[in-house]
């Protein structure tokens, strides 16, 4: 997954002002309890970091694919 994709796949779940804190701020157990930013600056694949939020957040299984799912 590209990282636009991600972008795109936080903003149509969370909307801009939510998304954007959540990737910036909101650590994940999951990811070595890295926020989203900090998972992928360490190389973690965005597909990884969209399943582990999507986990998290319940995110409803008919909008946990990403495009290339």
């Amino acid at each position: 997954m590209r990282l636009t994709e991600f972008g795109n796949l936080v903003l149509t779940e969370f909307g801009q002002a939510r998304g954007d804190a959540i990737v910036a701020d909101h650590s994940l157990l999951s990811l070595g309890n890295r926020t989203p930013v900090q998972a992928i600056e360490d190389g973690q694949d965005p597909r990884d970091v969209w399943r582990a939020l999507c986990v998290e957040f319940d995110v409803p299984p008919e909008r946990r694919l990403g495009p290339d799912d």
